[in-house]
């Protein structure tokens, strides 16, 4: 089918007039019934690369997606729009599984989103079968990899649908897949010469920041304060220290809710509503908090801890921003949130220990090294960014400080690492370097050494991160169970003085400059658009979505509401000419959004 049919589909149902990087080439395939892999970054649009498709196709499209609350999102959303969608899960009441099943039967379904568990039921199998599907959408893909960041067993059962359906596409969908990860969904679910379409990583509207976790409630406080009234999430490692900040935070005059699974499924459902509704502005949450949340207006995301994998954390801070705007993501680590890892995995044996020690060390050196936060994340994912300077994140916006004596502090280090003989971590290493008295050091004789205390002046913890900045540049490497440093050809040419690396100061405990930069960043997609309309906009859509029991984002996202603000639109023609307003949505809401619009022109 003819593009042109396609971006008629997407004018009309989701007021779209152009594609976003990659999506027209994925819908051809979906089109063409050819197996593809699609890795798009979180706001690429990926959903809209299968269910525009789906309006055209003879049929019904079968979405494989792992969480309820993700599937109802998405069939709300598309509902919301006129195309007709449901899901089968366990949360059904029996009028509500009559009501889908019958719906299902009589061919008005375009999009029917289940789990991965249910599929594979043999009696699930012959419920397809016999009313017939016309396209396979596997959703999260990721979760088929055993080198994926979210393996669940029951994805790599979902080969059998090349059994049931040999002549049905399958396509596959995720955000953060290395290049062993694609081979593996590509093997593992039995894809025919798969057209495999990978999207660039990066993901430029978010502004990425780690800095040491110092004053917890302060620093989460600082970026809180730079997003009045907007949507945020912030994520902990355990459960208690979600309860705690919540509480904190709520002590503080915010809107904060907790997620965690020590939480009754009653309350976990109830407080993602309400952060789906606008009727809370915070969820602070551990990680089972992640790909549940369908929200495109997350202005910020905070990690009071650091995550155990660069894919978690591209999977978690990619909650932010997904309308394309701008957005803010903070890390907040120490060198005890490694310890802490390695103790909660501390039951993995073997291959399964060695990909997640690695893993780990890889998002430690993301946390203190001193390169381009998204430079960085691209690299991990085999991609690279193709220029020197980001713009969206602190260490491109100059927010930390290099230090002018760099090589001697280089030298220091690397001289210590040598006289110890690769028996050493980075903890126990920086004890040395900073006359650490402590009794380990005493009794091997380390406080006898000629680079004890060289770096005395300066805090273990600032030490620690300088090591880490070497190991990240390859002056240092980490070998082994028990990290210990060795120092590379790279690092040998930095004592004689032939290369110098980049060392960064400590960041600074005032977030004034942050600020600074935050507000240089933002003011960029708010160009000529009327900001007390914009709050207006919103008012109007928080009491509709409330009145009827609706996310407030199926109503219209912030990106629309910005257009609306800036175009200022007075007749239900020029509304449908703000970008994320179709027909049905012009029809459902015109009449309540163009009379705000007059009033305050």
């Amino acid at each position: 089918m003819a593009s042109a049919e396609l971006i008629e589909v997407m004018k009309r149902v989701w007021g779209y007039s152009t594609y976003l990087p990659l999506q027209e080439e994925a819908m051809a395939e979906v089109l063409e019934e050819r197996d593809s892999l699609v890795v798009l970054p979180t706001g690429g649009g990926k959903s809209l690369c299968f269910q525009a498709p789906a309006v055209l196709l003879e049929g019904m499209t079968l979405v494989i997606s792992p969480l309820i609350s993700l599937m109802k999102d998405q069939v709300d959303s598309l509902n919301a729009v006129g195309v007709t969608a449901r899901c089968i899960h366990s949360g059904l009441t029996p009028e509500e599984r009559r009501e889908t099943n019958e719906a299902v039967r009589s061919g008005a379904v375009r999009l029917l989103y289940v789990a991965p568990e249910r599929v594979v039921m043999p009696n699930f199998m012959d419920y397809l079968r016999e009313r017939g599907v016309a396209s396979i959408v596997i959703d999260e893909a990721h979760c088929v990899s055993h080198w994926g960041h979210d393996f669940r067993p029951e994805y790599r059962a979902l080969s059998r649908l090349r059994d049931v359906f040999p002549n049905v596409g399958v396509h596959c969908y995720t955000a953060t897949a290395t290049p062993q990860v694609r081979d593996d969904i590509a093997q593992s679910l039995n894809l025919r010469k798969p057209r495999v379409l990978i999207g660039s990583p990066d993901r430029p509207n978010l502004v990425f920041s780690a800095e040491r976790r110092e004053d917890e409630l302060a620093q989460v406080l600082g970026v809180v304060a730079r997003h009045p009234g907007e949507s945020g999430i912030v994520y902990c490692i355990t459960r208690k220290k979600v309860d705690s900040l919540c509480n904190e935070l709520r002590a503080s005059g915010h809107a904060a809710l907790p997620y965690h699974a020590g939480m009754s499924d009653a309350d976990r459902k109830a407080n993602q509503e309400a952060f789906s509704r606008d009727e809370t502005e915070i969820i602070v949450a551990t990680v089972a908090f992640g790909m549940g949340i369908d929200k495109p207006d997350v202005r910020f995301v905070i990690h009071t801890g650091m995550p155990k994998s660069v894919e978690h954390y591209q999977q978690e801070s990619g909650r932010a921003g997904r309308d394309g705007l701008e957005a803010e993501c903070r890390l907040l680590y120490s060198g005890g949130d490694y310890g802490l890892w390695q103790r909660l995995m501390g039951d993995q044996e073997g291959e399964a220990a060695e990909i997640a020690r690695k893993k780990l060390n890889d998002m430690y050196g993301y946390c203190t090294g001193v390169e381009c936060r998204h430079q960085v994340l691209m690299k991990y994912f085999g991609e690279s960014l193709g220029k020197d300077n980001c713009e969206a994140c602190d260490l491109c916006l100059g927010v930390g400080d290099f230090v002018e004596d760099a090589l001697i502090i280089a030298q220091k280090i690397i001289s210590g690492v040598v006289r110890l003989e690769g028996v050493a971590g980075p903890t126990y290493t920086a004890l040395v370097l900073t006359g650490s008295k402590e009794e380990r050091v005493v009794s091997k004789g380390h406080d006898q050494l000629s680079t004890w205390n060289v770096l005395g002046e300066n805090s273990k913890e600032n030490v620690r991160d300088w090591i880490e900045q070497l190991v990240s540049q390859a002056y240092l490497d980490k070998v082994g169970e028990y990290n210990i440093l060795n120092v590379t050809p790279s690092g040998m040419a930095v004592l004689r003085g032939d290369e110098t690396p980049r060392m960064l100061r400590p960041f600074e405990k005032t977030s004034k400059r942050r600020r600074e930069k935050a507000s240089a960043i933002e003011g960029k997609s708010w160009e000529g658009v009327d900001r007390e309309l914009f709050d207006a906009l919103r008012a109007l859509r928080k009491g509709i979505a409330q009145e009827n029991n609706a996310p407030a984002f199926t109503i219209f996202g912030d990106a629309a509401l910005r257009d609306m603000a800036r175009r200022k639109p007075t007749t239900p023609g020029e509304f449908l000419e703000v970008r994320g307003v179709g027909e049905k949505k012009c029809v459902d809401f015109a009449h309540l959004f163009l009379p705000v619009i007059e009033e305050h022109t």
